[in-house]
């Protein structure tokens, strides 16, 4: 199994296969653009900067579940997203990563990691061009300090 096994959709809720990452290590993030640590935006697009032409990608995945900080939909978290943090990576629409209705991606992300509860947003899970988990980062961990691990997948 392995997370190209999943389908999620994007913000205008298209569905997209996440095959079309394969073989390309990805850090995948619940995000909330009112959320205090939305600054991590900016860092994680600094990392994908720096390693998207080495095939390295950051999905985001919105998500309310957490004090109701994810109160936009669609257009208006990409549009926030660009316009204040300058994002670029791609986006999805907004997932459950907790409770009954949990996403069938964080089912698996949580239960290859043993990370149980996702605690809070900015939540990262980093997974190698296998599509498997490899490290699950708490939602204060600065992105830039996934650069280490990272560079032992590219």
């Amino acid at each position: 199994m392995s997370i190209t096994a999943y389908t999620v959709n994007d913000l205008d809720g298209k569905e997209v296969e996440l095959s079309n990452y394969a073989g390309r290590p990805v850090l995948i993030v619940n995000t909330a653009s009112k959320c205090g640590l939305a600054p991590q935006f900016k860092d994680l697009e600094e990392l994908y900067e720096t390693y998207k032409d080495r095939g390295f990608v950051v999905l985001g995945f919105p998500c309310n579940q957490f004090m109701n900080q994810e109160p936009l939909e669609g257009g208006e978290i990409a549009e926030l997203c660009q316009v204040n943090y300058d994002v670029s990576f791609p986006l999805f629409g907004k997932i459950n990563v907790n409770g009954e209705e949990t996403h069938p991606l964080y089912q698996y992300l949580k239960k290859e990691t043993r990370s149980g509860l996702i605690k809070w947003n900015f939540t990262k899970f980093l997974v190698n061009a296998e599509g498997e988990p490899v490290k699950h980062y708490a939602p204060t961990t600065n992105p830039s300090k996934i650069s280490k691990d990272l560079e032992k997948l590219l």
